[in-house]
C-alpha cells in the first residue's frame, strides 16, 4: 500500500498539535516552515482534518489549528481516514473470469481469494491504526520532544497562542 506523501505530513502535524499546551494553536505557517513544507498545501490538508473534526481552526490574528479533542480520544486511523479515505486501495475486477484464462462461473461463486487475502490486509492495517491514539505516539516520543517542539514552533513565527 502506498499512501500519498500528504498523510505523513497530517500525521506528524496532528503528533505536533498534540504536544502543545492544552488550548495551544499553531498556523498552517508555522506547520509547514516547522517541517520546511509548502504552506498552501498543508492549509488544505488541514483544513479536511478540521470537516472530519480532528482539528478545530479559529481564523483571524490569533488564528490556527488545535485538537478538537484530547489526544488520547484521535486515533492515527481517524487522522488518515480524513485525508485519505476510508476505502480499500484493492479493487478486485474478477480477472479470473477474464481472457484465454478465465475459470468457470461456477468456479467462481466463492469470493477471490487474492480479494479476501487484500480485504484481511487491509483490516489489519485499519485495526492497527485504530489502536494507538495520538496520545500514545506522544508517549513514545523522546521525553524533552514536547518542550523542544512547543519552542521550535514558537520560533517558527508567532508564538502558538491559547484559544479562549
Amino acid at each position: 500500500m502506498k499512501l500519498p506523501v500528504s498523510t505523513e505530513w497530517v500525521l506528524h502535524c496532528a503528533t505536533t498539535l498534540a504536544q502543545l499546551e492544552p488550548g495551544a494553536t499553531a498556523s498552517a505557517a508555522q506547520l509547514a516552515a516547522y517541517y520546511d513544507l509548502p504552506a498552501p498545501y498543508l492549509a488544505k490538508q488541514l483544513q479536511a482534518l478540521v470537516k472530519a473534526g480532528v482539528l478545530a481552526a479559529t481564523t483571524g490574528p490569533r488564528g490556527g489549528f488545535r485538537l478538537a479533542r484530547p489526544a488520547s480520544e484521535i486515533t492515527l486511523l481517524q487522522v488518515v481516514e480524513a485525508v485519505d479515505g476510508a476505502s480499500s486501495p484493492y479493487e478486485c475486477q474478477e480477472i479470473r473470469q477474464r481472457g484465454r484464462g478465465a475459470l468457470p462461473a461456477e468456479d467462481c461463486r466463492e469470493t477471490c481469494p487474492l480479494a479476501a487475502k487484500m480485504s484481511d490486509a487491509h483490516d489489519a492495517w485499519r485495526r492497527s491504526l485504530a489502536a494507538d491514539s495520538l496520545a500514545d505516539i506522544v508517549a513514545g516520543l523522546p521525553p524533552t520532544a514536547p518542550a523542544r517542539t512547543r519552542s521550535l514552533i514558537a520560533a517558527t513565527g508567532s508564538a502558538p497562542r491559547r484559544t479562549p
